[in-house]
């Protein structure tokens, strides 16, 4: 992936004068879902950020970190807020629709070819190589998120980040349990920060 510029993460993208048009959020979606193996977050943040300067890399965490905490899948909320961010309604709805049109559309042939061939030994083998690769570009884009973080030596933010993960990924919190701590924590801890003299 091309590195994040300084400028990008610094200045937030003018889209107030000239938005994509509807076409432009189908397309740029339905590339980031088709090239999504393993999940779209990768290549969603390399067209949003990086491809299409939609977004600098501080706007994108934040709006990511938002959509985790609404119900429903990550990505799709995403999609919903991006959209309509760019284009209102008809925006959501047109990035909604790249994103699980062409793929949903794949996996239901995708379904009938495995019903039939999925007991080939070789097919199980190409599939736990795919599984590889998209553990491998969850985890670079993981990094690239964290990029403006370091950045900025946001100890609080990484120290937060690093609790939340030993809660959950180590310690096997339950999520809603480590969610309804972590949040009002990490509210209070940026508004105390942010009110404190530079």
């Amino acid at each position: 992936m091309p590195p994040d510029s300084s400028s990008a993460a610094v200045t937030a993208p003018d889209i107030s004068k000239s938005p994509p048009s509807l076409i432009t959020l189908f397309v740029a979606f339905a590339k980031m879902s088709l090239a999504g193996f393993g999940g779209v977050l990768v290549w969603a943040r390399r067209g949003i950020v990086d491809q299409h300067k939609w977004m600098t890399a501080d706007e994108f965490n934040e709006t990511f970190a938002l959509c985790h905490f609404l119900p429903g899948p990550n990505i799709v909320n995403l999609t919903f807020v991006f959209g309509s961010r760019l284009r209102g309604i008809p925006g959501a709805i047109a990035a909604f629709s790249g994103l699980v049109g062409p793929p949903a559309l794949i996996m239901v042939i995708m379904g009938v070819l495995y019903h039939r061939y999925g007991e080939i030994d070789a097919l199980r083998r190409i599939l736990s190589g795919v599984a590889c690769a998209a553990i491998g570009l969850m985890l670079a884009v993981v990094f690239r998120m964290m990029t403006p973080l370091f950045k900025r030596r946001d100890v609080i933010a990484l120290l937060v980040m690093a609790v939340v993960f030993i809660a959950i990924g180590i310690v096997r919190l339950p999520l809603p349990l480590v969610l309804i701590v972590a949040i009002p924590i990490s509210i209070a801890i940026t508004w105390w920060v942010r009110r404190q003299p530079a």
